[in-house]
C-alpha cells in the first residue's frame, strides 16, 4: 500500500464520519480551527495530516485513531 492510497482511506474514513454525523466541511473547519479548504483537500486524499491536525480531527468527530492500524481493512 503507497502513501497516497493511506492518504485516501484516512481522508475517505474522516469524510464518511463527518458525512454520518450530519456536519458540513465548515462546521469540521470552524470547531478545529482548520480552513474548509483544507479539510476537503483532506478528504479527497491531496494532503496527509499532520499528527496534529489528525488528532483535532478525530476528537472533534470522536473517532478513535486505532482506524489507523487497520488501513489494510477500509477499501479506497
Amino acid at each position: 500500500m503507497t502513501k497516497f492510497d493511506k492518504q485516501k482511506i484516512i481522508g475517505k474514513t474522516i469524510k464518511d464520519k463527518r458525512r454520518k454525523m450530519k456536519l458540513t466541511q465548515l462546521e469540521v473547519a470552524e470547531k478545529t480551527d482548520l480552513s474548509r479548504n483544507y479539510i476537503s483537500d483532506i478528504e479527497n486524499g491531496r494532503y496527509m495530516p499532520s499528527v496534529n491536525t489528525l488528532i483535532k480531527l478525530v476528537d472533534f468527530l470522536g473517532m478513535d485513531l486505532n482506524f489507523l492500524t487497520s488501513l489494510t481493512e477500509i477499501q479506497v
